[in-house]
């Protein structure tokens, strides 16, 4: 049974500093390449970061460059998203995606990361 469990998020000031989990279990978890994705009401679900199979190349959405690094320890099966000078406009529900094929898509339950004074 493919399962990825989310931890990390919470409530933070603009400023500060977050890191999401994300820990797969019952597939190949190197073999898939992973992403947060993130998404406010309203609004389409968007790629924040993306690390490819091992070889470990990584793409980021522009509103969070040079502020939010996505890594994997595939020993480990876990993907992070390290979010530093968090921003209001960084609120949302966070997504933990393994993708490797079309049915081979899954998704994380969702974290909330909460940015305000």
């Amino acid at each position: 049974q493919v399962q990825l469990v989310q931890s990390g998020g919470g409530s933070v000031q603009p400023g500060g500093s977050l890191r999401l989990s994300c820990t797969g279990s019952g597939f190949t978890f190197s073999t898939f390449a992973m992403a947060w994705y993130r998404q406010t009401p309203g609004r389409e679900r968007e790629r924040v970061a993306s690390i490819a199979r091992p070889g470990g190349s990584t793409a980021y959405a522009d509103s969070v460059k040079g502020r939010f690094t996505i890594s994997r320890d595939n020993a480990k099966a876990t993907v992070y998203l390290q979010m530093n000078s968090l921003k209001p406009e960084d609120t949302a529900l966070y997504y933990c995606n393994a993708f490797k094929t079309l049915e081979q898509d899954y998704w994380g339950p969702g974290t909330q990361v909460t940015v305000s004074t």
